[in-house]
């Protein structure tokens, strides 16, 4: 099969499956924006908080591709997917150590951003019920890095889809039917999380059985899970400390600012899930290589994700910057707060093929099992972002032009380094580290 066959296989499903997680975002979004601006706010503060929570988790996901592909490119699929059971175990038990204690600290975790009283309680009621949803939310993480080792992202697709309908009806019932409003938003996006945890473990289990691989975990595999997703936890944890700094600073110059501020990041990751289903194919298919040896193979995926990863972000940013004037009204029936929105989303446009380039990179790279580079290169990110988040904060710049500070300082500040950092480890050769484990 011709490398652009095989990236196509893996991308165009995973394209699929990771918009479904920002779909959720803007059904929300859209929902909850009809409601009024503090409700509206109050999704945005609880959102950056819980998707940080969630978000910190993903090595769950992107440590276990790498590491189930390593394996399946070796030639041993038994091992490959105990590999992935093991991570389902680990994510359980994260999931369960995490929800109680964020549940009990959910109104410090609001208070911390110094928001309006009314849109502080909002958020607290947001959290409080969508802890429920950790442990779920970290066992599809687990379980789709599995079936993207395995090479395939079809599964995660129709579980995705099938999710986000299923989140689609239940928050329309639970908001506008029976009432529950910004409540409502969250239960029903609970309850679609754990049908889709059902699906996931019937699937997995049948590839155990059919691998000869047991369900329980290994007590050295979790350890060895743990061990290679500290280094990812690091750079994630970098990720989300620059994506909550931005929602401080638009905090601070006012709710309006703060809702318009949830829906145009809210558009970022949608794009940003969107691009990275070549990540996606790039992790699957960089490990695999790399198990099998096959360093040609890993250098043409890595050329080709490049190539069309461009293509990609430019028609995506000539799209967002074609609906700037318009897209606000979508999500928000306050006119204060669509008002806001198109000089930011002009930037955003003007920065998604670099964006694309960014989370190719990243995403060879962690097919690569390079995650303390990567960790190393997030601090240096995220120190370049931290003036450039202060000035705004400290100017202040009012209305329309504060919030397009702050996009521009996030999206060509801190996607800069990036870009940066992870094009300087590419064009050298330390990261391709051959065999069914990194270092072995």
């Amino acid at each position: 099969m011709s490398i652009n066959r095989e990236i196509l296989r893996l991308a165009i499903p995973a394209f699929g499956a990771l918009v479904a997680e920002p779909l959720f975002l803007l059904a929300d979004s859209a929902m909850v924006g009809h409601l009024g601006e503090r409700p509206l706010a109050g999704l945005g503060l609880a959102s950056a908080i819980l998707q940080t929570i969630i978000g910190l988790m993903v090595f769950l996901a992107y440590s276990t591709t790498p590491a189930v592909a390593r394996w399946l490119g070796a030639g041993d699929l038994r091992r490959a997917v105990a590999v992935g059971v093991d991570g389902l175990w680990f994510a359980l038990g994260l999931g369960v150590l995490l929800a109680l204690p964020g549940w009990l600290a959910a109104p410090w975790l609001v208070a911390v951003f110094g928001a309006d009283p009314a849109v502080a309680e909002a958020a607290q009621v947001y959290l409080r019920l969508s802890m429920a949803g950790i442990p779920a939310m970290l066992l599809v993480y687990a379980a789709t890095g599995l079936l993207r080792g395995l090479q395939d992202t079809r599964t995660p697709l129709w579980v995705a889809g099938g999710g986000f309908a299923v989140n689609i009806a239940l928050n329309y019932v639970f908001i506008y039917t029976l009432g529950f409003g910004l409540a409502g938003s969250a239960i029903g996006t609970v309850l679609a999380q754990w049908a889709m945890v059902a699906v996931y473990l019937a699937v997995v289990a049948g590839h155990a059985r059919r691998a000869g691989s047991g369900l329980w975990p290994r007590r050295e595999g979790m350890l060895q899970g743990a061990m290679s997703g500290g280094w990812l936890f690091l750079r994630t944890l970098t990720l989300r400390a620059a994506m909550l700094l931005a929602v401080y600073v638009a905090t601070r110059l006012g709710s309006a600012s703060l809702a318009a501020f949830q829906v145009a990041m809210t558009l970022f990751a949608t794009l940003a899930f969107a691009l990275d289903s070549l990540a996606i194919a790039a992790q699957a298919l960089v490990g695999r290589g790399l198990g099998a040896g096959d360093v040609a193979s890993v250098r043409a995926v890595l050329r080709r994700c490049l190539e069309w990863g461009v293509l990609a972000g430019v028609l995506l940013g000539l799209l967002v910057m074609a609906g700037s004037g318009v897209l606000g009204g979508l999500f928000t029936t306050a006119r204060e707060v669509a008002a806001l929105m198109p000089p930011a989303l002009l930037i955003l446009g003007l920065s998604v093929p670099l964006g694309a380039v960014v989370w190719v990179l990243d995403g060879v790279l962690i097919g690569a099992g390079d995650l303390r580079y990567l960790a190393i290169a997030g601090v240096i990110n995220l120190m370049v972002f931290l003036p450039l988040a202060l000035a705004v904060m400290l100017a202040a710049p009012a209305g329309a032009a504060g919030l397009a500070w702050l996009m521009a300082a996030f999206v060509f500040g801190y996607l800069g380094a990036r870009l940066a950092t992870l094009g300087l480890r590419v064009r050298q050769d330390a990261w391709m580290v051959i065999g069914a484990q990194r270092g072995a």
